[in-house]
């Protein structure tokens, strides 16, 4: 769940003339990113996560210099940026078949976002659902892993509850009856699992979350009705 410093980071990269590398697969389209203020060469990303489309593909978005650059470097026939750049260039289509549905899905997910209010109030939507979660999940005694100053709005780690009684998978089982999916931890010797609070979920969603989680800590025997 943190956000790290890309301007800063960038930065770095800049004052020693190296190319700069974003993985944004599950920020971009929530987080401000401007590209040439931040010195950013490539910057990955999928048609879902913060775009809310549906998966099936990712995107690069490169600098023009950067994609000259690579060209006859690729490590494969399907993963070739440049080719694949001077292909749609030339004809507008893709080398091999594309999953057209997917694409159609993403088209409509970048004018939903649009108009939403476009990046600024998509982060606003995810960091109401964010705060929501936080102060329910303290109040039925969870903490977070991540200290506030480096979490971001788009996943939150929790750590297990202290409590003989709590036990992750059948809590896990217990959400997921009542139609909810969390992620178990992968922080190595942290006991935690994720809750993600972007994608097509408002508040009442979250709200609606809350008391499913509380139902089955009753039900566990940790709080009481």
């Amino acid at each position: 769940g943190i956000i790290n410093p890309i301007k800063e980071i960038g930065s770095i990269v800049k004052k020693h003339n190296k190319k700069y590398f974003v993985d944004a697969m599950s920020s971009f389209g929530a987080v401000p990113i401007n590209l040439s203020e931040f010195g950013i060469d490539y910057l990955v990303s999928s048609a879902n996560k913060c775009i809310e489309g549906v998966p099936g593909f990712a995107f690069v978005l490169i600098n023009r210099n950067a994609l000259i650059e690579i060209e006859g470097y690729a490590r494969s026939l399907s993963l070739d940026l440049f080719d694949q750049w001077k292909e749609l260039e030339a004809s507008g289509q893709f080398r091999f078949t594309p999953p057209i549905q997917v694409l159609l899905a993403f088209n409509q997910a970048l004018i939903e976002l649009e108009n939403e209010g476009g990046v600024s109030a998509r982060a606003e939507r995810y960091r109401k659902n964010h705060n929501l979660l936080i102060d329910g999940m303290r109040k039925l005694g969870f903490k977070e892993y991540v200290k506030p100053e480096y979490q971001s709005y788009i996943i939150t780690s929790f750590l297990y509850l202290d409590h003989p009684n709590f036990d992750f998978s059948r809590f896990y089982n217990m959400l997921s009856q009542r139609g909810y999916i969390v992620y178990s931890g992968k922080i190595a010797g942290v006991d935690c699992f994720r809750i993600g609070h972007i994608g097509r979920i408002f508040e009442s969603d979250v709200k609606n979350l809350l008391s499913a989680i509380k139902e089955a800590l009753i039900e566990m025997g940790i709080i009481e009705d």
